[in-house]
């Protein structure tokens, strides 16, 4: 029997040098190899690199495209204060269009996978969690979606918000998030989040330490938790800017305490580097992570979009080979072997963080393949090279042609 599709003149470097063709079959991939027979199906990579996709294990789809509404942009005080004061207004129906903005050009570069958080509290209600239940639905034939719920604007001290966070997990969210900075009682949210998560069993991401304050941290309390409680593996932090700001061997440290843990982290490139070192006149530092350093200690670290078009990110195309590039300037990475490991923060690490089991080019696992304009992956990420078709479990879900120069007829 043919299969469903067959994806000639695939460069899988990971697998063969030599061009693979890859065999799907009711969505998943059959069978790899330089020849496997014919498909209903058939399509030709010429000898393109195909990667499973990239994994976006960090945006905030629901808050996404409201630059022209801001008045403001500068801190991270004035984003946050600028998001409460519009989400207020916010209904299902417009989070929804502009989530499904942001999430077409995310499928259009290559994600296949994505974390989202949906900031849950008294001002936007389940609004904003209902739209992206619903986008998650609508668009499961071109992505895979988890949603995180939130307290952006703290937990003990805006009542009514754990409730909602409940009444979110009792309807299906995924994992729950928090923001200790922004609570009068941080470590108490840490407390309160990880007893959510245990009553519903799901996953933890916070949002933490996003300053450049070295001299305290709440990195100790969610390892002490995580510990306690038995969570490693399924716990994550995004932003971790403090990191950025500690002396090597307190780096190293902390490193070594998250990979003992088994915490991830998440780097967010382009909202760090933003906001961070506002107070600086000169000598700015770049506030991010070094996410390749921790993950020479044995952290699974991802790099990942965050904000796009809105007061903590006013930029932003969706685009994951882009911040991996951005990654690599801000971190002085040039190396192939670095460019690698930039490449893997935003696709097989980031997988690892949302305990993906079934990611990669493998016999039995989802058809999800997207094809680069690159054949070497190191370079994939220094030409950010763009995506030119896309498969979700094995049916094609974008195209989009290789640019040609047109010489002038002589």
């Amino acid at each position: 029997m043919p299969f469903d599709l067959v994806l000639s003149g695939a460069h899988v470097p990971e697998l063969s040098d030599a061009p693979l063709s890859i065999g799907v079959t009711d969505g998943q991939i059959e069978a790899i190899g330089t020849t496997i027979g014919a498909g209903i199906v058939e399509m030709d990579a010429s000898g393109r690199l195909v990667l499973p996709g990239f994994v976006d294990s960090h945006i905030h789809l629901d808050k996404s495209c409201i630059l022209d509404r801001c008045r403001a942009e500068g801190s991270l005080a004035e984003a946050i204060a600028e998001v409460a004061r519009l989400k207020r207004d916010f209904d299902e129906e417009d989070v929804y269009a502009r989530a499904e903005t942001t999430l077409v050009k995310a499928i259009l570069q290559g994600t296949t996978r994505i974390r989202t958080h949906v900031e849950v509290d008294p001002r936007i209600g389940l609004r904003s969690f209902a739209a992206l239940q619903r986008l998650k639905r609508d668009y499961a034939f071109a992505v895979d979606i988890e949603i995180c719920v939130f307290p952006q604007e703290g937990l003990l001290n805006d009542p009514g918000t754990e409730e909602l966070l409940v009444e979110a997990c009792e309807r299906g969210a995924d994992l729950i998030g928090g923001c200790p900075y922004t609570d009068t009682q941080p470590e108490a949210q840490i407390e309160r989040i990880f007893a959510i998560a245990g009553r519903f069993d799901l996953d933890v991401d916070f949002h933490l330490d996003f300053d450049l304050d070295p001299s305290w941290t709440h990195l100790d309390a969610v390892i002490a938790a995580t510990e306690r409680l038995g969570w490693g593996g399924r716990v994550a932090v995004g932003h971790v800017t403090k990191l950025s700001s500690m002396p090597r061997e307190i780096f190293a440290d902390y490193g070594r305490r998250l990979a003992a843990a088994g915490i991830a982290v998440t780097v967010l490139p382009a909202t760090d580097l933003f906001l961070m070192g506002r107070a600086f006149e000169y000598d700015v530092p770049r506030g991010v992570t070094p996410a390749h350093r921790l993950a020479a200690l044995g952290v699974t670290c991802s790099l990942a979009t965050n904000n796009v078009l809105n007061p903590f990110t006013p930029f932003g195309d969706a685009s994951l080979g882009r911040i991996a590039n951005l990654y690599a300037n801000i971190a002085q990475l040039g190396r192939r072997a670095e460019m690698l490991g930039c490449l893997d923060m935003v696709t097989a690490s980031p997988a690892r963080l949302m305990r993906c089991s079934d990611y990669g080019i493998a016999v039995g696992n989802p058809a999800d393949l997207v094809v680069m304009d690159a054949v070497d992956p190191a370079l994939a990420i220094a030409e950010i090279a763009p995506p030119l078709m896309g498969f979700k479990r094995g049916i094609q879900t974008f195209e989009r042609p290789a640019a040609r120069l047109i010489r002038p007829v002589r």
